[in-house]
């Protein structure tokens, strides 16, 4: 019994250490406590998942139940954001996310600041990876999230004049496309322009749930 009690002493002094080493990166807006809480989630997460191949858990968070999360936790439902939002959080583009960038992309994803979540946003919205969005992308972006209204004689309409208003209000060099620039200039200008072409973000009611339950040192099932 001594035994696994000193285990247990050693594996809590390791993640206290990991969450004070990951606390001193400059992306990082959360207190240790805080990180000891994301990483014990993380652990959670991780040692529930079902995956075909056992070994590739210990990579990380797959896909999969990492959208559970997303929908779960902050009702993000919208199929392809949660695809562009796992690859905003994988930074090693591996297909798992492992622990510094669960806690750091929580830490811009929960408490970022405005320009890191405007930086964010343009990284879900780029879809290309070419460094703009382009007309064609906004389009399909808003016709995906918006609700069709089945009357409307040319339901392809709506998002078309979208585009062209975000375009005028956002494409501050009047090239015709959005460059990462250009968007965190926006949001600067009028924050209401953050998820201007979808919700990639956590509303604030769920937002405060989260946070409280990584501050709360009781227990949570995740």
């Amino acid at each position: 019994m001594p035994v696994k009690g000193k285990r247990f002493g050693l594996k809590r002094q390791e993640m206290a250490n990991r969450a004070e080493l990951l606390c001193k990166n400059k992306r990082c807006h959360f207190s240790k406590q805080e990180v000891e809480r994301l990483l014990q989630m993380y652990k959670e997460i991780v040692s529930t998942q079902t995956n075909e191949l056992k070994v590739r858990i210990r990579n990380g968070i797959d896909r999969n139940r990492f959208r559970d999360l997303l929908h779960q936790n902050f009702g993000i439902t919208e199929d392809h954001l949660m695809d562009k939002i796992f690859k905003a959080f994988d930074g090693d583009n591996d297909g798992f996310i492992n622990e510094e960038e669960w806690v750091l992309g929580m830490s811009v994803f929960l408490k970022g600041t405005l320009e890191e979540q405007a930086e964010f946003c343009f990284g879900v919205y780029c879809f290309r990876g070419d460094g703009y969005i382009s007309r064609e992308e906004m389009y399909q972006l808003l016709k995906n999230c918006l609700v069709k209204i089945t009357h409307e004689e040319d339901p392809d309409e709506m998002p078309k004049d979208l585009v062209e208003i975000i375009i005028k209000k956002m494409d501050s060099d009047h090239d015709g496309r959005l460059s990462l620039e250009d968007y965190v200039k926006a949001v600067k200008e009028e924050k209401l322009l953050l998820e201007a072409l979808g919700r990639c973000l956590p509303d604030n009611n769920r937002k405060t749930v989260f946070l409280q339950n990584i501050a709360d040192v009781k227990d949570h099932v995740y």
